[in-house]
């Protein structure tokens, strides 16, 4: 997948803003709640008392510094998720939506300072971010017409010199703005003081029932949840503590399958602190790395628990779309035991569903295979030929040779699975890899945000969103330095015996790979030291030409035997899958899915897609935990007529 030109993103270093720090400052008595307090008085006044889009671009660091400024906004200002990069795209956004007309109906207000941490907010800091990088950072409330929200502003300090001008408001200008959504005016969620106050005497199981059955005109689901792994379950957590009735359809025979079913030695490489689910955290002895199953069985409680109404064994047989309305017709097709316990298949017609939200992960669904020659003359031969997603257990190929097509996580994962089970096992790598090892990294990249005394997580997510994508490349790029530096003896193994790796687009690791690509990575647990060592053999010195008889034969004319080759290759586009569900034709008016639009915005996700009341949720554990919140608080908005014009990308 391609990237889109990334914009300037020099950051506004000390030597570029003309600000020298006073001498022998003590970061300590830098009094950050004062000059947050000041520059805020000044921002509250052009935003909302005496809107004016000039006044406000004053308030940024200068473009005559070289320095670039930015503001996104998530929901809250915009009803989409947009970051505005540069003085003109900032001017701009606020004539379109903080000036005129559009402030009398945005009405953005009440906009304070936060002094005293919460679970979503921290109080005023100054951070030294580099030698010629200082910043303070705070967070802040405010309401608009319809719901309230929280920010996070950076402000660095612009033409000082001795400490009372670095001491002065006036001084600091901002670098980075973040707004987010956090709320709906008088829809809050039912938790804490707002949870079911009434004893319940006997009445709940029956009552459970009916709403798991969705039995009755009133028990009919608002929201259809295609996809009942992590993307589904989350988004039904956070529909129902907002009053908004689902229906997760799962083709699975379990909750949790989706990780059960995958291969044994499946680990998250993610650490706990940064995986917890909505309203029901991993409880404290919880390991750091979560083994495949253990979070399977998490999920399955998750949804027991949070009394998420799931159909197991089900299917969509067949969808269609009011084109008036948008309101969807579904029937599902869904395996029950009878009193018999016999398995039988009924349909259940669901008529004007109001929302269609697909939950079904990453990907097309079906297996990505490269079409290489002669596959059927290697199964003549009693060759094996699988993709990943059809791996369950190393132990089954003890005695064989396999190749391993790939060399990102699973790849890696399941090499490494094959070793320890005795297995001889190849792993051949199309083209380079960013390699980073799981303790070093986590450390560099996530140290004081997602570790063991990080804030709450809620904090950790607003404080990583209010990085844009393409604002943290620079920040990204001095950390993976880092990390590289304290990983050299492992990369230098690797590249002793030939692997090939890379630092990242543009040098910036992990984060745009995963979110532009969904790939090209592997977080070390173990196989690093497995390939280095010659446990796992490698060959990576020339493509795949065609299969033989007894496994491959490559470009250059060299062959490996084999009688396995497995393919850790991937799902392919998820708008395949998007096509199956909903026709070629509706399916064509779908925006594009994953990867970064022109702003550095993720495409597709956590919105409609194109298509009236149709959405798609996406993500591993942490993005769902925080995007599934903007994706039912959109559909809580459309539900009660409170959704305004999205201000949206016009690429």
């Amino acid at each position: 997948m391609s990237f889109p030109p990334i914009p300037n993103n020099t950051l506004p270093a000390l030597s570029l803003v003309k600000s020298t720090l006073p001498a022998n400052l003590d970061p300590a008595s830098v009094d950050a709640k004062a000059i947050a307090q000041g520059w805020l008085a000044a921002f509250r006044q052009v935003v909302s008392e005496q809107p004016s889009p000039d006044a406000v671009i004053s308030l940024f660091v200068p473009a005559s510094s070289g320095a670039q400024v930015w503001w996104r906004d998530m929901l809250a200002l915009t009803w989409d998720f947009r970051t505005f990069v540069g003085a003109d795209a900032i001017r701009q956004f606020a004539t379109d939506r903080l000036s005129g007309s559009a402030a009398q109906e945005l009405k953005l207000h009440d906009i304070q300072l936060v002094e005293t941490p919460s679970d979503i907010t921290l109080p005023p800091v100054y951070t030294p971010a580099s030698p010629d990088l200082v910043w303070i950072q705070f967070f802040i409330t405010f309401k608009t017409a319809v719901g309230h929200g929280s920010g996070i502003i950076r402000i660095v300090p612009v033409g000082v010199s001795d400490l009372p001008s670095f001491q002065d408001s006036k001084n600091w200008k901002a670098h980075i703005i973040y707004t987010n959504l956090e709320g709906l005016l008088d829809h809050p969620e039912r938790i804490g003081a707002l949870r079911d106050p009434r004893p319940n005497h006997g009445l709940w199981a029956g009552a459970r029932q009916k709403e798991v059955e969705c039995e009755g005109e009133k028990g009919k689901p608002t929201v259809l949840i295609v996809g009942g792994g992590q993307s589904g379950l989350e988004i039904a957590a956070r529909l129902k503590v907002l009053g908004v009735k689902s229906l997760i359809i799962e083709q699975n025979e379990r909750v949790g399958d989706n990780w059960r079913n995958r291969y044994d030695a499946l680990c998250l490489h993610d650490p706990v602190w940064y995986d917890h689910m909505p309203y029901l955290p991993f409880p404290p002895n919880w390991p750091i790395y979560s083994p495949s199953v253990k979070l399977a069985n998490w999920l399955e409680h998750y949804a027991e628990i949070m009394e998420l109404n799931v159909w197991l064994s089900s299917t969509i047989q067949s969808i269609k779309q009011d084109p008036e309305t948008g309101k969807w017709d579904v029937t599902v097709l869904r395996k029950v035991k009878g009193p018999d316990s016999a398995v039988k298949e009924e349909a259940r017609e669901f008529e004007a569903i109001h929302h269609l939200v697909m939950a079904t992960g990453q990907g097309s669904g079906v297996p990505e295979i490269p079409s290489i020659p002669g596959e059927d003359r290697f199964k003549r031969n009693d060759g094996t030929v699988l993709h990943s997603t059809e791996h369950k257990r190393a132990a089954d190929h003890r005695g064989k040779k396999v190749i391993v097509v790939g060399a990102c996580t699973s790849a890696h994962d399941i090499c490494a699975d094959y070793y320890h089970n005795g297995v001889d096992v190849t792993m051949f790598q199309r083209s380079s890899t960013y390699i980073m090892s799981v303790d070093a990294g986590w450390k560099g990249l996530f140290e004081g945000v997602y570790d063991e005394n990080s804030p709450p997580v809620d904090v950790a997510d607003r404080l990583t969103a209010s990085f844009p994508h393409w604002a943290s490349i620079p920040l990204n790029q001095d950390k993976v330095k880092y990390v590289a530096e304290l990983d050299k003896p492992i990369l230098d193994a690797l590249h002793k015996v030939g692997f090939r790796t890379n630092l990242g687009y543009q040098d910036s690791g992990v984060a745009l790979l995963a979110w532009g690509r969904g790939g090209g990575y592997y977080l070390d647990t173990g196989a690093s030291g497995l390939i280095a060592e010659g446990k796992i053999k490698l060959k990576n010195d020339s493509q795949i030409k065609e299969f033989t008889e007894r496994g491959l034969r490559f470009e250059d004319g060299s062959e490996l035997q084999a009688d396995v080759v497995l393919f850790a290759t991937g799902y392919g586009d998820p708008m395949k899958r998007i096509s199956r569900l909903l026709g070629e034709d509706l399916a064509k008016e779908c925006t594009g899915l994953w990867g970064f639009n022109q702003e550095g915005e993720i495409l597709g996700a956590w919105r409609d897609l194109g298509i009236k009341r149709f959405w798609y949720m996406i993500g591993n554990l942490a993005l769902c935990r925080f995007h599934s919140k903007h994706l039912a608080l959109q559909i809580k908005a459309q539900e009660e007529g409170l959704f305004g014009k999205r201000y949206s990308a016009t690429s």
